[in-house]
């Protein structure tokens, strides 16, 4: 995602922060400037905002300081894995009175804004059903896939960020249900595929469909069922899916940009960033639970089999 950034930001990146010595010559070799450390980098000053890339789970340790040197900052998600940290950056952010933004790009994409827009005039009618697909080409590293939070936190806060903002509606009761397809090198507690069923407060019921492995490439759905209309957004699908991705996120650092120099403000809030992890972790909880209680045989299975051994 460092690099995905780079990319859309393109000259307006003056310095970037990376650990790995490697990666820092060759960022040096394009002309920027490199530090090692967030704190090098806010000794040397002479940068606006910025943007953070790294794994989650050292969020807050890289966002924490920027914020308290009083820098706007746009968060890849989930924010943080944890709620209280996600909670902490929230209120540090208003307490310094700068912009906290979250990386959900999706809502810069035209065709999901055409559909929010169908969805709030009422185009569509009263929504019945809203499907959310999020599969991609291949996992990530088993290393990530450990410390990630499990497909429901890393893969699914997307999907509960676009279904909060599509619909206006907020996230109910969850139920889960988790492939147990044989893969190459599985993860323990990281499902390959995992199907969430969520009530919604408008009455609506969504299906979030999450998946690791997708032979064509990355892809990303949404359809909606109304009333009065009906519709299918393949919004990233291969081959133009890069594509897709890097304008999302080229409109997502413009809209940052807005609001950081004190315009409006556009994109995924801390708050939203704690509403889409609240469902994300419920979901985890209730795939938890189900791997735990194990395969249950259909029902009514056990009595065939008596009559059957009765007879």
């Amino acid at each position: 995602m460092g690099r995905a950034h780079l990319r859309a930001a393109g000259e307006r990146t003056v310095a970037v922060v990376e650990p790995q010595a490697r990666i820092r010559d060759e960022l040096e070799a394009r002309g920027l400037r490199v530090y090692a450390e967030v704190e090098d980098l806010l000794d040397a000053g002479g940068v606006d905002a910025a943007i953070v890339a790294a794994p989650t789970t050292v969020h807050r340790a890289v966002v924490e300081p920027l914020l308290d040197a009083g820098l706007p900052v746009l968060c890849e998600k989930p924010c943080c894995i944890d709620l209280h940290d996600t909670r902490a950056l929230a209120v540090l952010a208003e307490r310094r009175g700068v912009v906290l933004q979250v990386g959900y790009w999706r809502r810069f994409v035209p065709e999901l804004m055409r559909l929010r827009d169908d969805i709030g005039s009422g185009r569509l009618g009263s929504l019945s059903l809203v499907i959310c697909q999020q599969w991609d080409e291949r996992p990530p590293p088993a290393s990530f896939r450990r410390q990630s939070g499990g497909i429901a936190i890393d893969m699914g806060v997307h999907e509960f960020d676009q279904l909060r903002w599509l619909t206006g509606q907020e996230i109910g009761c969850l139920a889960a249900a988790a492939s147990t397809v044989a893969v190459d090198e599985p993860v323990a507690g990281d499902p390959e595929s995992v199907q969430l069923l969520a009530s919604l407060s408008g009455g609506t019921v969504a299906l979030v469909s999450l998946g690791r492995r997708f032979p064509l490439g990355d892809m990303c759905r949404v359809e909606v069922i109304g009333t009065q209309g009906f519709a299918d957004r393949p919004f990233l699908w291969p081959p133009l899916g890069d594509r897709v991705f890097t304008e999302a996120l080229r409109a997502q650092l413009d809209a940052f940009e807005t609001a950081a120099a004190g315009g409006e403000r556009r994109g995924a809030t801390a708050a939203d960033a704690v509403q889409a992890l609240l469902a994300a972790r419920r979901a985890a909880e209730v795939l938890r639970a189900e791997a735990q209680a194990g395969p249950r045989p259909p029902p009514g299975d056990s009595a065939l089999r008596s009559s059957g051994s009765g007879s």
